[in-house]
């Protein structure tokens, strides 16, 4: 497909709606946490089962995401667009219906298989509308800052929605919004699809790899509810892992594999997904850490806690043309090893709060400081996990990036939460109380991921090439090798 087809008459509004659509998409993530006491009281929630509000669609939304960007190559990224954004709106309508937990669960789940069919596409039409280079990279500093917004952003609106008008209006919220998407897209997005064919679809390597991740994802969150070295864990582990290298083995003979080995064969796809991985899972579980440190230790409010992470998310935006531009001038390492060491020093920052504290003395200037460097990190890192890829195969490593970020906030959050239990559990038992205990644990959790962030800063200084062998996307013909990407 050439570039003439591929392009729109309306980029800005084309912009604009994969943004506000990515930005709903991350906001579910955390959206419902504040809205979780309610939900549990309403519906007769178990303590136990009440995570699964939450769970259940980061299980969902991470198992099927590789499996959406694959199909949105070969079915069309307009329409898995829509079909995706269709059934996320459908099941927010349903969730908020729900008068039983096992109902809400279901509506959370279908939610996530929505996103997932919708966020790899997104990125894959972005990617098709903006010529690579300039063009590109500012289109997705405003779409990474508008996205990455949405974490912060959630814990504002699930208060203020709850508190206003019931636990119910954090899953409606979303219903406007969708069907403004779905009325819009067929104007402003192009319909064109590349040279791929459903044509042998390797319905095994889907079945594979949807399984796996999903049940990966699962280990993940239900481990520290069920016991690290509980039988359940163990088992969702060691069948999750068996499941993805069964996918490696039937790839790597399937005549049309779901995703094509050849793919990983491209330095920067590689290292930029690894990249990835550790920063979300330095900054994903931050978003939690604080929340809870504000409301249980500080004593604020849900809505109180949601508006002070807001600093957090007016920085991210500011900065996010600056990094666009500094993509452009000197690639992509340079920027994000700068990104991730200020995001390592803004956690240790964080880690110096203490019971007694104040959020403007404590809390304003490293939530300022991570906010920069989030801009710096997620911008590049994103470029660089997509840039190169052929064009009938952007779906895919728009797909695999997404996928990357959602397994690296599942580490992320799981490392965190077992960090801080077991420093709180030890405080505790040295005498201490409960608010000074839960410092101690918070502090030892925001530390954790400021090693995530450092290691991050190595292993891109490390494994990303410098700007003079920085890939660019392939167009026309798509060879399988391409020639300008950085090859091992």
């Amino acid at each position: 497909m050439s570039r003439a087809e591929s392009a729109t008459p309306h980029k800005t509004w084309a912009l604009a709606l994969l943004a506000v659509t990515q930005f709903v998409l991350v906001l579910d993530a955390s959206i419902v946490n504040v809205a979780l006491p309610s939900i549990g009281r309403e519906l007769s929630f178990s303590q136990d089962s009440l995570s699964w509000v939450t769970n259940a669609y980061t299980l969902t939304f991470g198992g099927f995401l590789l499996l959406g960007g694959r199909v949105s190559d070969i079915l069309g990224r307009r329409r898995m667009f829509m079909a995706g954004l269709g059934l996320f709106v459908a099941a927010s309508i349903v969730g908020g219906l729900a008068q039983a937990p096992g109902m809400l669960v279901t509506a959370r789940a279908a939610q996530g298989i929505g996103a997932a069919l919708v966020a790899p596409a997104a990125l894959s039409l972005l990617m098709t509308i903006f010529a690579a280079g300039p063009e590109r990279n500012r289109a997705l500093g405003v779409w990474g800052a508008v996205a990455g917004a949405g974490g912060a952003a959630g814990s504002i609106l699930g208060g203020v929605l709850t508190e206003w008008i019931g636990w119910e209006a954090v899953l409606w919220v979303n219903v406007p919004i969708g069907i403004a998407a779905l009325a819009l897209a067929p104007r402003l997005l192009p319909a064109a699809r590349d040279r791929v064919t459903a044509s042998g679809f390797d319905v095994m390597g889907a079945i594979t790899v949807t399984a796996g991740l999903a049940l990966g994802v699962y280990a993940l969150v239900d481990g520290n509810n069920a016991g690290w070295l509980a039988a359940q864990t163990l088992a969702s582990g060691a069948i999750a892992i068996a499941l993805l290298v069964s996918f490696v083995v039937i790839e790597s003979r399937a005549k049309h594999p779901l995703v094509p080995m050849h793919v990983f064969r491209q330095k920067t796809l590689r290292s930029a997904n690894l990249v990835a991985l550790l920063v979300t899972g330095a900054v994903f579980p931050m978003f939690f850490v604080l929340t809870l440190f504000m409301q249980q230790v500080w004593g604020y409010s849900p809505i109180k806690a949601g508006f002070g992470q807001l600093p957090f998310a007016i920085t991210l935006i500011a900065f996010a043309g600056l990094t666009s531009r500094w993509v452009t001038k000197f690639g992509f390492k340079t920027p994000l090893v700068i990104g991730m060491v200020i995001t390592a020093g803004s956690l240790v920052w964080l880690s110096l709060l203490t019971a007694q504290g104040s959020y403007w003395t404590e809390l304003l200037g490293p939530s300022l400081l991570a906010g920069i460097g989030g801009a710096l990190m997620f911008i590049p890192v994103t470029l660089a996990a997509t840039a190169g890829a052929r064009r009938d195969e952007s779906g895919l490593a728009s797909g695999l990036i997404n996928t990357t970020q959602q397994v690296g906030a599942s580490i992320g959050l799981a490392i965190t939460v077992a960090i801080a239990t077991a420093a709180t559990t030890s405080s505790l038992t040295s005498g201490n109380n409960p608010g000074v205990a839960a410092t101690d644990g918070f502090q030892l959790a925001l530390l954790a991921g400021a090693g995530l962030a450092a290691l991050g800063a190595l292993l891109t200084v490390w494994l990303l090439p410098g700007l003079k062998n920085q890939p660019v996307a392939v167009d026309e013909e798509d060879e399988v090798e391409d020639r300008t990407a950085v090859t091992v």
